[in-house]
């Protein structure tokens, strides 16, 4: 075991034995905090982190790479195997979507040093670090633009600008306006006024980001990016079979990429059907998977089954149809949602059994920050990307950049309240990437349905080769007890498992894993 592995491993020790009671006799389950973890480079655990609300290293009340830096010891003790840095680049805004130098870093979060630190920091960690690389538009105050709005014709066919037969009044895919600017001259701009959208067709905007992501992947040391808006490249405003040619972009884009650093990771939005989503894994090394987020949320609210299993194995068998390595990118919410806890009305049984379902589930788990010690938070965007909350009294790293208006309850939400706390959600989560990392099925297995079936159960099987173990998610706020001939033997439980002579039953809101 490596030093990161057998430093997680000392860290929950704290947790409540993992124990089940089988007729009134106590009995040793399978997994315990000391097992050994499987080593798989490939298949992470995600953080998604951002900067401006993380963590602050200066006083100035915006959160900044020095400030990350200082938490990566309590990240790699939550288990955490990757991060994903949302944008870092120098921008007009608040979040950092329209960019003005793709090589260059936002001062509010410190210095290229400061970021190369970071990044060598949480490698010596064994963290992966991707970053967000928003290629599809860029600020309209970037110098690119600014020179094409001044007649500069080599910048200006970087940009994607009207003609006669351009149907001005054209919305986008949720009522948006789509050309802006002068009566006489428009630009697309498909997000917003303020993100002209780059023009794809000229291969020297190609070329840029080529250069910019060899700086990054080379000189930086990142170890891939998320790439925002992947659909949106050439835009269905362009031309009709716009996916069929973005495709062929990120190919040639991810191409680059593995001449420079061989292996890098490349991740995509595609927030859009499994039919859509699937023709991009051609190009793109994974998409995050939205549809199944919309289920898991609705499984909470609802605590009950709403298809999560049957849904996962038709789109995985479609992916993997189109590209056998492909791996899906699994998440409860994102920067672009409502705050889980704020979507189960701050339940936090409900909470525990989302990170419960998404960490037995296959593919690689993004979490959100916060959401491991359950912030809340709902749009407009800035109140869903709210300060970490680190202490329960004063201090200096958490951030000041925006008002808080949810998660009042510093005391009780706290990493070091909730570390203290065997019960708590933040043990939930370090418990569930333990569990997770301890088996190389739940890592890396693929999903079928299970025959234990019953009201308030979403249950399942994980297989690779051989191996098989059977997931039990007892949703409800009812026990649930199954047949003792459909188990195995006993790997994890999350809470006490009676057995009597009806059967084995589940507490509420509890998870047990059997070896098959």
């Amino acid at each position: 075991m490596n030093k990161k592995r057998l430093g997680f491993c000392l860290g929950i020790l704290v947790l409540s034995a993992c124990q089940a009671e089988v007729n009134n006799e106590t009995t040793e389950m399978v997994w315990s905090p000391e097992t050994a973890f499987v080593e798989d480079g490939e298949h992470r655990v995600y953080y998604e982190i951002f900067v401006r609300a993380f963590a602050d290293s200066d006083g100035d009340g915006i959160g900044d790479f020095p400030g990350a830096t200082a938490k990566l010891d309590q990240l790699e003790q939550l288990g955490v195997e990757g991060i994903w840095l949302m944008p870092i680049h120098p921008s007009p805004s608040y979040h950092g979507y329209d960019v003005t130098d793709y090589e260059g870093v936002n001062p509010d979060y410190g210095t290229m040093e400061d970021m190369k630190t970071f990044v060598e920091e949480a490698q010596a960690r064994g963290i992966e670090v991707i970053m967000d690389f928003v290629m599809n538009h860029s600020s309209k105050e970037h110098p690119w633009f600014q020179k094409a709005l001044a007649g500069d014709s080599t910048y200006r066919d970087y940009y994607v600008w009207s003609d006669d037969s351009t149907p001005l009044q054209q919305v986008g895919d949720w009522g948006q306006p789509i050309w802006h600017g002068l009566e006489e001259e428009k630009y697309e701009g498909v997000f917003w006024e303020g993100m002209p959208d780059l023009n794809f067709d000229n291969p020297a905007v190609m070329d840029e980001f080529k250069q910019a992501s060899t700086f990054w992947l080379d000189e930086v040391g990142v170890d891939g990016f998320r790439v925002d808006a992947a659909k949106y490249l050439v835009s269905a405003y362009q031309i009709d079979d716009h996916h069929a040619h973005n495709v062929e972009l990120w190919q040639a884009f991810k191409a680059h990429m593995e001449t420079v650093k061989p292996g890098s990771f490349l991740v995509g939005e595609v927030w859009d059907s499994a039919s859509v989503v699937g023709q991009y894994m051609e190009a793109l090394d994974s998409g995050f998977n939205f549809d199944l987020s919309t289920k898991l949320i609705s499984a909470l609210q609802s605590e009950r089954d709403t298809g999560i299993v049957s849904s996962l194995e038709k789109v995985r068998s479609y992916y993997q149809q189109i590209e056998p390595n492909y791996q899906d990118s699994i998440f409860l919410t994102n920067h672009d949602m409502d705050r889980i806890m704020s979507e189960v009305n701050g339940n936090v049984d409900h909470a525990k059994m989302g990170a419960s379902l998404m960490l037995t589930l296959p593919g690689n788990p993004f979490l959100y920050y916060g959401e491991e010690i359950g912030l809340e938070g709902q749009k407009p965007d800035e109140h869903i990307r709210e300060p970490m909350i680190w202490t329960a009294g004063e201090d200096e790293a958490e951030t000041s950049w925006i008002e808080r208006r949810y998660s009042l309850e510093k005391e009780t939400l706290a990493v070091e309240t909730q570390q203290k706390d065997d019960d708590s959600l933040w043990n939930h989560y370090q418990e569930l990437i333990s569990v997770r990392r301890s088996h190389a099925v739940l890592i890396d297995g693929e999903i079928t349905q299970s025959d234990v079936q019953a009201q308030g159960l979403i249950s399942f099987e994980r297989y690779m080769g051989e191996e098989r173990v059977l997931v039990l998610h007892n949703v409800s706020g009812e026990e649930v007890t199954v047949e003792v001939d459909q188990l195995g033997e006993l790997y994890y439980s999350s809470k006490p498992i009676n057995q009597g002579e009806d059967g084995v039953t589940l507490a509420p809101y509890s998870t047990g894993i059997y070896q098959k």
